[in-house]
This record gives structure tokens, C-alpha cells and sequence, in this order.
């Protein structure tokens, strides 16, 4: 098995010991990510909707870099900190998964900053 870090050019260096995602064999996975800018500050605060685009948009860019795509993604785990953001969540998810979508769960809890709405983390499977 090989395995490697996924680091997007220009990627900012991340508030704790990880990597924004790591290729093993031909599985990506894709740290838990926030809606953070080049200073590691929350961007689109009090947005949820604003805040999960600037995720998987996040998402992509490390996917792209390990010459994947969303398209590849078979799992994601979501976090909230509040169901009342629920449904924006799910608008913007749907735009990004449009066909079958990738198994997942979401569960409310408290995240790293205080303005965070959302968290994702995501598994793919890069094809061959």
C-alpha cells in the first residue's frame, strides 16, 4: 500500500497536525473541513448555505489535486451546529451531488470557532 499527503498549491498552513487529505492505494480521504480563509479565519459567518459551498469547494480542490473529483466521493460525514441550518446545508449539498448521491450522516455538535456552522469530511474512491 502507498500512501501520501494531498496538499492543494497555495493551501494555508491548517489550525492543528493534519493534512487536508491523504491518497492511500486509490482511496482519498478528505480531512474534516471548514469554511476557512488563507488567515484561518471563518468566512460567510452566520451563512450556512455560504459556508458549505466554501467547503466543498475546499473538497474539490483536494480531490482535483489527487487527479480525482467529487464524482468519485462515497461517503461523507457532516457536522452542524444547529439543525436550523439543516436544509441550506442540504440545498447547496444537492448542487454539488447532483446524480446518486454519496452515503453520509450529519449530526449536530459543537465545532472549533465558534462562527463554524458546518464541517464535512469526505471518502473517495479515485477511478482507474
Amino acid at each position: 500500500m502507498t500512501d501520501r499527503a494531498i496538499i492543494p498549491p497555495g493551501t494555508h498552513a491548517p489550525i492543528a497536525p493534519f493534512s487536508p487529505g491523504m491518497m492511500a492505494d486509490n482511496v482519498i480521504y478528505v480531512s474534516g473541513t471548514l469554511a476557512f480563509d488563507a488567515n484561518n479565519d471563518v468566512v460567510h459567518a452566520g451563512d450556512a448555505a455560504g459556508q458549505t459551498r466554501h467547503i466543498l469547494e475546499t473538497i474539490k480542490r483536494v480531490l482535483e489535486t489527487a487527479g480525482s473529483s467529487l464524482a468519485d466521493v462515497t461517503f461523507n460525514s457532516i457536522f452542524i451546529t444547529d439543525w436550523a441550518n439543516y436544509a441550506a446545508v442540504n440545498k447547496v449539498y444537492a448542487e454539488y451531488f447532483p446524480g446518486e448521491k454519496p452515503a453520509r450522516y450529519c449530526i449536530q455538535c459543537g465545532l472549533v470557532k465558534p462562527a463554524c456552522l458546518v464541517e464535512i469530511a469526505s471518502i473517495a474512491h479515485k477511478r482507474a
